[in-house]
């Protein structure tokens, strides 16, 4: 049942506008000779009309066209723009509604002691699986071969850079978390072997449901909460005042990681699809067993220990990842449930 569309390297794929900041935007990616002054201006007004951040699209759509700046994640995108100071001012007026919409509705527990135990028993506790509808059980169950694609178009926006937000933490750690965190990449990007990176086996996953693999062709058919999935990790990603937040969002994101990928092998198993499809969620069944201890520990419970300053936030972190993760996933579900398309437009 396995069909295969190869990848276009040449694909045009710099999103489409989704409101008038993000418009500007790609205006100024398309013509880097253009004045972007007061652009900040811009997006504080954005923001102040946005009533969710999360899901507003053009917020989110604008974020994601800034950080693609600095990840060269899609073609055409003019290198002098990266440090550009009127787009990085804008950039921060949006990061800072993102941030406080996420500490205000976002339930975080107390900080526990800033030792490797009782940090890891908080992320673990904080991780375990809960009873009830999920999207992994839907899809294991019963999602539709279309379902099974739309849930790799939604998947593919953060995958296919699969690793990438996370590794912006390896210069601001040092010591014990550092050599975790370097852990846990090296196993991300192929074990120095690049046919078996993570983001080149979702690719093939891709391919064999007949998708595109090239990076950013769906950004335009995901809804803004899909976008804010990979936002977050960016957000939290490119500054060092927030490197426990990057921290604990990873140990949650390798911690729920295991038992939901076994879940979608069996649901592309169950629709007919064979190893070169499934090979992505089977390797991570396995591999983030392993991944989410070291996370835990000696990722995020060392950096406790050397940092303890920074314990709340690796809890905001974590939290975050659980809560806006699960907002996307919510609406998969939700979606799929009433019988429509969990896409913000057909593909």
């Amino acid at each position: 049942m396995t069909t295969h569309a190869a990848a276009n390297p040449d694909t045009r794929t710099r999103p489409m506008a989704r409101g008038p900041l993000s418009a500007e935007i790609l205006d100024l990616l398309a013509d880097d000779t253009q004045d972007a002054a007061g652009l900040a201006d811009r997006a504080a007004a954005v923001v102040d009309r946005a009533t969710d951040i999360a899901r507003d699209d053009d917020v989110q759509v604008s974020l994601f066209l800034l950080y693609a700046l600095h990840y060269g994640s899609l073609a055409d995108l003019p290198v002098a723009r990266e440090w550009d100071l009127d787009l990085l001012g804008a950039r921060r007026v949006l990061e800072a509604a993102f941030e406080a919409q996420l500490r205000a509705e976002i339930e975080v527990p107390d900080a526990p002691e800033a030792t490797v135990d009782a940090v890891a028993r908080l992320l673990f506790s904080m991780t375990a699986p809960a009873p009830g509808p999920s999207l992994a059980r839907y899809v294991a169950k019963t999602a539709s071969v279309e379902q099974l694609r739309e849930f790799l178009m939604h998947r593919s926006i953060y995958t296919l850079r699969e690793a990438d937000p996370h590794s912006w933490a390896i210069p601001r750690l040092t010591g014990r978390p550092k050599a975790a965190l370097m852990e846990i990449q090296f196993d991300e990007y192929g074990s120095g072997d690049a046919g078996r990176a993570h983001a080149g086996i979702f690719a093939q996953t891709m391919r064999g449901v007949g998708l595109d693999d090239t990076y950013g062709v769906y950004v335009d058919v995901v809804p803004a909460v899909t976008l804010a999935s990979l936002n977050v990790m960016s957000m939290f990603g490119l500054q060092r005042r927030l490197r426990g937040a990057i921290v604990g969002h990873l140990a949650a994101f390798e911690m729920t990681s295991s038992i939901p990928n076994k879940h979608y092998g069996d649901g592309f198993r169950r629709a007919g699809f064979d190893c070169d499809v499934t090979a992505y969620f089977d390797e991570h069944v396995e591999a983030d067993a392993v991944h989410e201890q070291i996370a835990g520990r000696d990722l995020a419970g060392a950096l406790a220990e050397e940092e303890p300053h920074l314990v709340p936030d690796i809890v905001f972190g974590a939290a975050a990842c659980l809560a806006v993760d699960g907002w996307a996933g919510e609406h998969i579900l939700n979606a799929w449930q009433e019988g429509r398309t969990a896409l913000w437009r057909r593909a």
